[in-house]
């Protein structure tokens, strides 16, 4: 990035520096990266966001290890590894509770130089060995949505087995995770997305019941039906203020929602009664720790839950890349590759 702005501040630039890496790191050469709806945050840019130009950008990303600092162990030149995005100060006492995501965390591509670079220095806790065969693509295309949907639905949400949980979208990174996950859990998925082809692919890995929006505007009380009135036990909504009146609706007397996110705005006027009558429990989550990280991970390398990629582009289309995930127009991952 060269800027904030619009799809033309995405430049490739071919004389960046050559990161080295100091006591507690290495060096990676990226064999593919990965984009989120952060990166599109990022580039219009928000008051007190204060980056260096040119920025590089995304948050995902895996590849081979090419040198290592001083006092690094747990990897060696030549290690297939992936990414764990978060960024965590080597001080934190919050590193010792193994929840490091609820400190002064930063993201990759965020306030930190992201993925979308032929080499990069990350510290050896950020680094995840791979399988010998696993697909480079597939590993970066999971990073920050994997560890964000299992910390939410596991960890926070306590997922049991038998609840039966709703995921508010179908195509976005988060979504096509989460549904997997849930799926992996022994629960019950139903899902809401905005047309019938997302409907359709939401089936296609793992949703139970999909829901059209585009024919059931009411999806909420449509939920409600279909749960004999109910509600379902979870909500997963990353939407936010368009969709969480009608998340309420759906849930239970004593469910949760699990907040991971706000893509239509973060403001909303909440009924209390209703909050407080029904029992219903507001959960935000972002993220996750790297404990977190890793047994999403081993799930993916079993072969349990499959990366959804909607494209993979070269690195020089990066900008073509950001317009395909502004349009909404890939369903999975926009995987970039080097």
């Amino acid at each position: 990035m060269t800027g904030h702005g619009g799809a033309e501040v995405v430049d490739y630039i071919e004389d960046m520096p050559l990161p080295q890496p100091g006591a507690g790191e290495a060096r990676l050469r990226i064999k593919a990266a990965a984009l989120n709806r952060l990166d599109l945050w990022v580039r219009a840019g928000w008051r007190g966001l204060q980056l260096d130009f040119p920025h590089v950008i995304c948050a995902d990303g895996a590849g081979l290890v090419d040198a290592v600092g001083a006092g690094v162990s747990s990897v060696s030149v030549g290690d297939r590894v992936c990414i764990n995005p978060t960024i965590v100060p080597p001080d934190d006492p919050a590193l010792s509770t193994g929840l490091e995501n609820q400190t002064r965390i930063a993201i990759l591509g965020e306030h930190h130089s992201g993925t979308a670079a032929e080499y990069i220095v990350l510290p050896q806790r950020n680094l995840l060995k791979m399988p010998p065969d696993f697909d480079f693509g597939a590993a970066a295309a999971v990073g920050l949505v994997g560890v964000t949907a299992w910390h939410s639905l596991i960890t926070r949400g306590g997922l049991r087995a038998g609840e039966t949980v709703l995921i508010v979208g179908a195509g976005g990174g988060v979504n096509s995770i989460s549904i997997q996950i849930a799926k992996l859990a022994s629960a019950r998925v139903i899902v809401v997305g905005s047309n019938a082809e997302k409907c359709q692919r939401a089936a296609a890995i793992g949703a139970d019941v999909t829901i059209n929006r585009a024919e059931e505007p009411q999806w909420g009380r449509a939920v409600s039906k279909i749960t004999g009135g109910r509600g379902v036990d979870v909500v997963v909504d990353n939407v936010g203020a368009a969709t969480l009146k009608q998340s309420m609706r759906a849930c239970r007397i004593g469910g949760r929602i699990l907040i991971v996110g706000g893509t239509s705005g973060y403001g909303f006027e909440l009924n209390l009664a209703q909050l407080f009558a029904r029992q219903i429990a507001l959960i935000g989550s972002t993220m996750g720790p790297h404990r977190d990280y890793v047994a999403f991970m081993q799930q993916v390398f079993a072969g349990r839950i499959q990366p959804v990629i909607g494209a993979r582009l070269p690195l020089k289309e990066a900008r073509q890349a950001q317009v395909l995930l502004e349009e909404n127009a890939a369903f999975g991952k926009i995987v970039l590759e080097l």
